[in-house]
């Protein structure tokens, strides 16, 4: 490390005391900030030394009226020099009394230290963009293949498992459906009773002003059992099941099991995809059966506390109604939420890179896409089947 040692100039203070200090006095020209002691990188480095230094130069005014006297300095190092030119903002004090050598490595501090700059911005370009906008397109297009990919070979493997029942992966079939199935009953229960609670308070407050507190019947039917119900199961589903789908299959990366079921030839397919996408397809209707029905429930509470409609007339006026087809409707969009859940938990799984940064990313990016699509293919299932079971 370069260093000077620095005359001291009038020898005012001890010979022994090395503390970095700053003594403040007053002139006829003001106030003035004494330096004494070794100002160098073994003073400044003790804890003790620079918690008393700190406090004294944060207690200085700031501005040009402070002039500064650095004669009586024993010792001035770079560290030192680098300590007064950030007190001083990168500028030099209007009024400062030093020696040529601390003068000159002043100036040298000054001239390689960097002055923040907030980075320029970069001028639009319509090439950069249209590049950009070409990965992205090519990103798009590479997942789209690799889950067509994965839907072909899981029609593939369920040809195989007709053939051969016997053969195939039950046992993981049962596994998943509990996981993601059964203890998924009591967090679902718990948000569509809730939702079904605040959808008829809600519609009571309207309703009550027109006097048609009977069509509350009606209009929770349609909306939990058609709509709400699937949908809201199939988030829930695809926040909790599909990240986990995403973890185990990501983690199966990173420790490296996927390449040895690879080297053993046990399919991926077969034994990871296909047991995941059966069990979510078989548990998903279920699943938002039983989300509706606790939605009814919390509805009808409420509709029984806000405007007096019995549980008894509601279960009495619920089929007139809300016809079959609408059952129907929702157990076929959840079947195919339940399966798409899956394909996009293991499609994001397999693509895991062995890291846990990628882990992280393919769930997060698992469960945002599923939300993404149950929600489009709602969207799609609601304007195909406009005219079923109204």
């Amino acid at each position: 490390m370069l260093a000077h040692f620095i005359p001291g100039g009038r020898a005012a203070v001890s010979m022994t005391d090395h503390a970095p200090r700053i003594v403040r006095t007053d002139t006829p020209q003001g106030p003035c900030a004494q330096l004494h002691g070794r100002w160098g990188a073994a003073e400044l480095g003790s804890r003790a030394q620079w918690r008393v230094l700190s406090d004294q130069l944060r207690d200085l005014p700031a501005g040009a009226a402070l002039a500064w006297d650095l004669r009586e300095l024993r010792w001035l190092d770079h560290v030192g020099a680098q300590l007064l030119w950030n007190q001083w903002q990168h500028d030099w004090p209007a009024q400062l009394a030093c020696t040529d050598a601390q003068r000159a490595m002043l100036a040298r501090v000054a001239e390689f230290t960097a002055t923040a700059q907030p980075p320029a911005p970069e001028p639009w370009r319509l090439g950069q963009q249209v590049d950009h906008l070409g990965v992205l397109v090519l990103h798009a297009v590479d997942h789209a293949r690799h889950m067509l990919e994965m839907v072909g070979r899981l029609v593939l493997d369920l040809a195989r498992l007709v053939r051969a029942p016997r053969r195939g992966p039950w046992r993981d079939v049962s596994g998943h459906l509990y996981r993601m199935g059964a203890t998924a009953l009591p967090i679902t229960a718990l948000v569509g009773f809730l939702i079904g609670v605040v959808l008829a308070y809600l519609m009571s407050l309207q309703l009550r002003q027109f006097g048609a507190e009977s069509f509350i019947v009606n209009i929770l039917g349609i909306s939990l059992i058609r709509e709400l119900g699937p949908m809201l199961a199939a988030i829930l589903v695809a926040g909790r099941s599909g990240s986990a789908i995403t973890a185990q299959i990501g983690v199966m990366r990173v420790t490296e099991e996927l390449d040895a079921m690879r080297v053993m030839g046990i399919p991926h397919g077969f034994r990871l995809v296909m047991p995941r996408t059966i069990a979510l397809a078989l548990a998903m209707p279920l699943i938002s059966v039983w989300t509706t029905l606790a939605a009814l429930a919390g509805g009808m509470l409420a509709a029984d506390i806000s405007m007096g409609i019995s549980p008894a007339y509601f279960v009495q006026a619920l089929p007139a109604a809300v016809k079959i087809g609408n059952l129907g409707l929702a157990m076929a969009k959840s079947v195919v939420f339940g399966a798409f859940i899956a394909l996009i938990g293991c499609h994001w799984g397999l693509r895991v890179k062995p890291n846990t940064q990628s882990l992280g990313e393919g769930t997060t990016a698992s469960v945002v896409t599923s939300i993404t699509m149950v929600i489009i293919v709602d969207a799609l299932f609601a304007v195909a089947f406009k005219n079923i079971g109204i």
